[in-house]
């Protein structure tokens, strides 16, 4: 067997074995597969696409390319929360405390932000101290004393992953379903998770940008678990507008912290505790969604939530007292306020042009190697449907690098639309599968 065979035979649309595709993901992880090869397996898996065996196998191997944890000495269920990224998505941060505080072991692994999209890493790392890395001793404490953790991928879980995704950009293959259900399975799974509730984006914003496309996605993730016999809740969530109301680093972390003290964007609770219900029902501590949603919104409003977050900080090396004084976090030298020019109801607000804006600020990276400023991003005054008069304040732009600042304005601009009419509502919750 050869690489150009695999090649080929998806090239000329026929169903790789699973022997075929371990044998291609296998040589990715020991580097005796090039680049190059690696590039037109992903270009034909993305024309040819794969059956549901395909990418069963793909996943299992991408799997088993490195460490599998064992989490069985931990008592109780594990679930793992994933969203496919979105513009001003705070959820990690809300989702993970309030499920643990309601007795749910979570062990989060998560990513950085690449593009438009923020990286929950980035964000948590604008606090002092904070350690996304800890060991894999470190990591079992943790979950011992503290019931959850959010991760970064380490070295040795799903390596084979980290080089096919390191070249699914350069070769425009992002949006394949097969190599996306490949790709967050096989992380979840090699963490160690029992159950995974997944946030999957759909609009302006988000990878998959229609319904129908995020639907196909979330069939592929349901479908490959259950054939692993892993329960998944899948929910396809809007993303036409940023969730919340920051956007940014230090500034996101910010509003996580206010909503864990009772200061709520509706459409942030929303989406935040109707995915944690999820994982409260799927780790077995509610018969229904219905009391699950009561569970999580009592974390919350007892104030469990909040402590769980301290003891998460603490238990990874992170200053506790950044609750009390959001300031310790890196802060932006300027506000500059983006003013309505005309009366009216704000008609757009787009989530891919202020996503765009803030990165223009230096709050995301187009590299890997980018380096991002933590204190830059947006605070959206005004969202979808509310009434403004000319003057009003849109948003709140921070920001320290006047030429990044120049650059961000356009796209601010553009972004919100302003009519005379009320525009119609767009639901926050698409759909739910399982």
């Amino acid at each position: 067997m050869t690489p150009r065979e695999v090649i080929q035979k998806k090239r000329d649309r026929g169903e790789l074995s699973p022997e075929e595709i371990s044998f291609f993901i296998r040589g990715c992880t020991t580097g005796e597969i090039a680049d190059y090869h690696i590039a037109a397996f992903l270009m034909a898996v993305y024309l040819q696409g794969m059956t549901i065996n395909e990418t069963l196998a793909l996943t299992q191997a991408m799997r088993d390319s490195g460490r599998v944890l064992d989490l069985s000495s931990i008592p109780g269920k594990k679930v793992d929360k994933h969203s496919t990224g979105g513009v001003g998505d705070k959820t990690s941060m809300i989702v993970a405390p309030v499920a643990a505080a309601c007795g749910i072991v979570v062990p989060m692994i998560t990513g950085r932000a690449l593009g438009h999209t923020g990286g929950t890493l980035d964000k948590l790392e604008a606090i002092p101290g904070f350690n996304a890395k800890p060991s894999a001793k470190r990591v079992f404490e943790i979950l011992k004393t503290t019931g959850a953790f959010i991760i970064g991928q380490t070295e040795d879980l799903a390596p084979a992953d980290r080089r096919l995704y390191s070249l699914r950009d350069v070769t425009a293959t992002v949006e394949s379903i097969p190599l996306i259900t490949g790709s967050i399975l096989s992380k979840k799974l090699a963490a160690g998770a029992d159950g995974i509730v997944m946030d999957v984006k759909a609009g302006s914003g988000a990878f998959m940008r229609t319904t129908a496309m995020a639907s196909d996605l979330a069939r592929s993730l349901v479908d490959v678990c259950r054939k692993m016999k892993m329960q998944i809740v899948v929910l396809i969530t809007s993303m036409e507008q940023p969730l919340g109301r920051a956007v940014g680093n230090s500034i996101e972390i910010r509003e996580c912290i206010d909503f864990l003290k009772g200061a709520v964007p509706e459409d942030l609770e929303t989406v935040s505790l109707a995915l944690a219900a999820h994982m409260i029902r799927l780790g077995g501590r509610a018969k229904s969604f219905e009391q699950a949603s009561r569970m999580a919104y009592e974390a919350v409003s007892g104030g469990r939530a909040l402590e769980k977050f301290r003891e998460m900080l603490r238990a990874q090396g992170a200053d506790d007292k950044v609750i009390e004084n959001p300031d310790m976090m890196p802060v932006a030298r300027h506000v500059r306020e983006c003013r309505a020019r005309t009366n009216g109801y704000v008609t757009r607000c787009d989530a891919l042009l202020l996503g765009l804006a803030s990165n223009a600020l230096g709050a995301g990276r187009n590299r890997v190697d980018d380096v991002i400023d933590p204190s830059v991003g947006l605070y959206l005054e005004k969202k979808l449907g509310d009434r403004v008069k000319k003057g009003d304040t849109l948003c709140r732009i921070h920001w320290n690098d006047e030429a990044r600042l120049h650059a961000a304005i356009p796209l601010i601009e553009e972004a919100y639309e302003i009519k005379s009419r009320a525009p119609q509502s767009i639901p926050l919750i698409h759909a739910v599968l399982e």
